[in-house]
């Protein structure tokens, strides 16, 4: 689209009830076939398996059973900043209910939620300010992960400011806000005309009564849970983001059916549980396994390969060239860890790796698989060559390692992985940051390996 474009927010909000609405109704239609009777209201505990329901249409109700479920859910978080409660800020709820365009929405939080309005705002024509508390967006994704996110919101001309405490903020949501940030050693002022924030939830676990029902908390609010789900008293489970598990729909949906199969006689477990995760933004980030730094927390020596998407066929077709895939293999065998990518239909390719990846199955079958030719997973059999050289025994192997790679191939990223290296070979750090910094190689020998065997 060219020239200047004006969003229909009316029908923005239309659009997003109707599909909320539909959900609901469906939803509803499962519980009248059920038989189970629903009933709408505030409840509390008042004794173990027993509560009292405040009814939405007057008057209370007390409600007992044999078995309790607890799908509690979060809320947005709102920091104990000076003058921020007294902005009425917006959250997730009051930002799906606006009808207009804000003129500036500052957007605290760098997360996934952060992101995914931040964008969605500047495409409805909102100019965006994004602040986050740590050096770079996404903070559990990997360093290169972030910076491409990064990159490819700020060609949309979204603002950041990172590394940065708000201290103070006045103003009202709406009518405009004015926030004090403290960024190293200088303050800075930030205006807009609402503020969003986006900068973790809380769990719904206070005035519940919990404690009445034998229901212990962690000490962050969550319910405590065995990796069957049970809770701290008799015949209680928990379910979904009030236990502390990733806040996902997708997460919730499997504690459900891990309950059910142990009810029915089974052994299901949240333990080693294979999580996608996924950001939803144009074009989408999404990963499964672990991530750099979890990696060299537990110390596991990985082989890695990374190709742009430009690689990737598909994405001339489409003229969406952004992003990267990239996978990590076990150093020494062919077990697939993790598998990330920034690039359309990024959620959907990801499944393919987590299918193989719950299948047990090696790189080399997603690498030698006969995929449709053009589409965006066709990638894969590009990304699933991780490197098999030896690793760089010595500071003068690994410069003659890097030399004769970067005459094969020109723009090539070369990363190092693993634990217990060599501290002379940690002296061609600065070697490998130059590298990391280029476009990577398609072939399978784009990566050199200094990790521990």
């Amino acid at each position: 689209m060219t020239g200047p474009y004006k969003t229909d927010m009316r029908r923005v909000l239309e659009r997003k009830r109707d599909m909320v609405e539909a959900e609901v109704a469906a939803h509803l239609e499962n519980y009248k076939a059920s038989g189970a009777e629903l009933i709408m209201g505030t409840g509390r505990f008042v004794a173990p398996k027993t509560m009292e329901v405040r009814l939405n249409d007057g008057g209370t109700r007390l409600v007992a059973g044999d078995r309790v479920f607890l799908n509690l859910g979060t809320h947005a978080t709102i920091a104990p900043i000076p003058g921020l409660s007294d902005s009425r800020p917006l959250t997730n709820i009051e930002l799906l209910e606006l009808d207009r365009v804000p003129e500036h929405l500052v957007v605290l939080g760098a997360g996934y939620v952060g992101l995914e309005f931040a964008q969605a705002y500047r495409r409805f024509g909102s100019r965006v300010t994004v602040i986050g508390h740590g050096s770079q967006l996404l903070g559990r994704e990997d360093p290169d992960v972030a910076d491409e996110i990064r990159r490819i919101l700020a060609a949309e001309d979204i603002e950041f400011v990172l590394d940065a405490d708000v201290i103070r903020v006045e103003g009202r949501s709406g009518d405009g806000v004015r926030l004090r940030a403290r960024t190293g050693r200088n303050e800075r002022t930030i205006t807009g005309t609402d503020i969003l924030v986006a900068t973790g939830r809380t769990p719904n676990t206070a005035e519940v009564g919990l404690e009445t029902a034998g229901v212990e908390l962690d000490t962050r609010g969550y319910v405590k849970v065995n990796d069957r789900l049970e809770t701290t008293a008799p015949e209680v489970w928990a379910i979904g983001e009030c236990t502390g598990s990733p806040q996902f729909t997708h997460v919730s949906v499997d504690d459900f059916r891990i309950i059910r199969a142990n009810l029915a006689g089974g052994s299901r477990s949240t333990r080693d549980r294979l999580i996608p995760f996924c950001l939803f933004t144009d074009p989408p980030l999404a990963r499964v396994g672990m991530t750099e730094g979890e990696a060299r927390e537990r110390r596991i020596a990985v082989r890695l390969a990374k190709v742009p998407m430009s690689a990737v066929l598909r994405t001339h077709t489409t003229g969406e060239t952004a992003g990267f895939m990239k996978v990590r293999v076990e150093a020494s065998g062919d077990r697939i860890l993790s598998f990330t990518m920034i690039g359309t239909e990024a959620g959907e390719v990801v499944a393919a790796v987590q299918t193989a990846m719950l299948g047990g199955l090696p790189y080399r079958v997603l690498r030698d698989a006969i995929l449709a030719h053009p589409t965006m997973a066709e990638g894969l059999n590009i990304c699933s060559r991780p490197s098999r050289r030896r690793r760089a025994e010595s500071p003068n192997e690994m410069h003659d390692l890097l030399v004769a790679h970067e005459g094969r191939c020109s723009g090539t990223t070369m990363e190092t992985a693993g634990a217990g290296r060599d501290t002379s070979v940690a002296r061609f750090q600065a070697l490998l940051d130059v590298a990391e910094s280029m476009t990577t190689c398609r072939g399978p020998e784009s990566y050199v390996n200094v990790g521990p065997s």
